[in-house]
């Protein structure tokens, strides 16, 4: 996949953190956020995955008994 820049703006105090932390890690301050956006997507795509199957089966479960009625059923108006 192609490669784009992204521009983002930092406070000055963020930036230097972030560039100790690129150093220590023996890295650049572009890939660290690089890799955690990705982390961030990744993580989002699972969970949606998760929810659709979740919803999936909650669809296909049997009814075990449980309340029959509704609430208007129960509090006349």
């Amino acid at each position: 996949m192609a490669k784009r820049n992204l521009t983002v703006q930092l406070d000055e105090d963020t930036i230097h953190m972030a560039k100790v932390l690129a150093a220590r890690r023996g890295t650049s301050v572009s890939l660290l956020v690089a890799r955690e956006l990705q982390r961030l997507v990744d993580d989002d795509h699972r969970y949606d995955e998760a929810r659709l199957r979740a919803a999936r089966a909650l669809g296909r479960a049997a009814n075990r008994g449980g309340p029959t009625w509704h609430r208007d059923d129960l509090h006349a108006r």
